[in-house]
């Protein structure tokens, strides 16, 4: 961590070479160690939302096919109801329509819940880890106006 221009130096430390070298050793060891620990917490988190909405899509697909059978029910009987007169198929049709809103809604949480979980990357672990990578070598963070991002505020 070096001093910026304007600040005084630190203080100087009586330790030796060495003393400072495992030092900084065991703290570059633990501070990956906890990026590691964000990344498998992260994409555990990402997993976890992709497994739900892969749940909800199959009760959705569930869904949809029951929502088949019965419009299939329904135009047995509207058929029926063509040579025959009778109009059981509007039970069908109307309880297909339920089957059909239900599969429609539970479709949109798996959606919802696949945009949310994917794709499964540790976002916060690798901006920690660039970050670290910057203040380590002394490099100025490259803000969103730098990098080329129009959607960076600022209209010039």
């Amino acid at each position: 961590m070096s001093a910026g221009p304007g600040t005084t130096p630190p203080p100087t430390d009586d330790r030796s070479v060495a003393e400072m070298v495992i030092d900084v050793s065991e703290r570059v060891s633990i501070l990956v160690r906890e990026e590691i620990e964000l990344a498998k917490a992260e994409v555990t988190e990402k997993l976890q939302k992709l497994a739900r909405g892969g749940a909800v899509g199959i009760a959705a697909g569930v869904f949809i096919l029951m929502g088949l059978a019965m419009f299939m029910h329904a135009f047995a009987w509207l058929l029926d109801d063509i040579f025959f007169g009778d109009n059981i198929w509007i039970g069908f049709a109307i309880e297909s329509l339920f089957w059909f809103v239900i599969a429609g809604i539970a479709g949109l949480v798996a959606y919802r819940s696949f945009q949310a979980g994917a794709p499964p990357v540790p976002e916060l672990a690798i901006e920690e880890a660039r970050r670290t990578k910057e203040t380590l070598t002394g490099e100025q963070p490259m803000t969103s106006e730098a990098a080329g991002d129009p959607t960076a505020g600022g209209a010039s």
